[in-house]
């Protein structure tokens, strides 16, 4: 698989998201082609290795995006992977089996893949109804708008030059960018894709500020010591991407193959 530059959201306050984001990833899928570009304000590197790299940036959001894009081209593919998510499970033979045809070999035309299907990406409203099936027969669903852009994929550079291009210079709180993008039309043009059923099931780091229970846990059993501005956890949980319809179409996939 052709390494691919990783574009990590986060600042200095949530290090410890990035560290624990980093090392799910390593222990599900130990030889990903990622390399990620982790911006940070004065808090020195935390990982070593060659597999992730530290951008110095502004705490501006869209400035971050802006430098951390900085001289690339925009048909490049970048891994968008915001820090407030990160791995539970991940289907790595399929995930790779498609990294290969959408980097390596180009094959669908597409400019952007979430292999999570979860939330809004089941709500019919936000597809535009066309679907391509590659040789392996795995579905994807063309995307209308940036609903669910914050999880997790694979977008071409101009697909987040786009979004934040269209985004005020300044951007008081994260949070604010979920009803911004919702105000911004996606070119008919930039074709973004989701999978027809999930291949990946995602924990949230925090809810409104706050480390969700299942974060908590993970950052436990990965020997993180929790940040010191934290004075207490939610008892919420939340995952993505773990759907009954989907498993209940998996199951009747296998069944009809065994009996096939």
């Amino acid at each position: 698989m052709k390494p691919v530059r990783a574009i990590v959201l986060t600042y200095d306050k949530y290090r410890v998201f990035t560290d624990h984001m980093i090392r799910c990833y390593e222990k599900l899928w130990p030889n990903h082609p990622f390399i990620f570009h982790v911006p940070y304000q004065e808090l020195p590197r935390t990982v070593s290795g060659e597999r992730v790299k530290y951008i110095r940036c502004s705490s501006g959001i869209k400035a971050t995006v802006e430098l951390l894009l900085e001289n690339f081209d925009d048909e490049e593919w970048v891994y968008w992977c915001i820090d407030d998510k990160y791995p539970l499970q991940l289907d790595v033979q399929r995930i790779e089996s498609i990294h290969r045809n959408l980097i390596d070999t180009k094959k669908h035309g597409m400019d952007g893949l979430l292999f999570c299907r979860c939330r809004g990406m089941l709500d019919k409203k936000n597809l535009t109804g066309k679907k391509i099936v590659d040789d392996q027969g795995d579905v994807f669903l063309e995307r209308k708008n940036y609903e669910q852009i914050w999880i997790h994929q694979y977008l071409k550079v101009k697909v987040l030059r786009q979004l934040f291009n269209s985004f005020p210079e300044k951007i008081p709180a994260a949070k604010i960018m979920d009803s911004l993008k919702a105000q911004v039309k996606k070119p008919q043009n930039h074709q973004i894709y989701v999978t027809g059923e999930s291949l990946g099931v995602f924990g949230e780091s925090t809810t409104r500020g706050v480390i969700t229970r299942n974060c908590y846990k993970s950052l436990e059993q990965h020997n993180l010591t929790l940040p010191s501005w934290c004075t207490h956890v939610t008892t919420q949980e939340i995952v993505m991407g773990h759907d009954s319809r989907t498993a209940f179409s998996r199951l009747i996939k296998r069944f009809t193959k065994y009996f096939s």
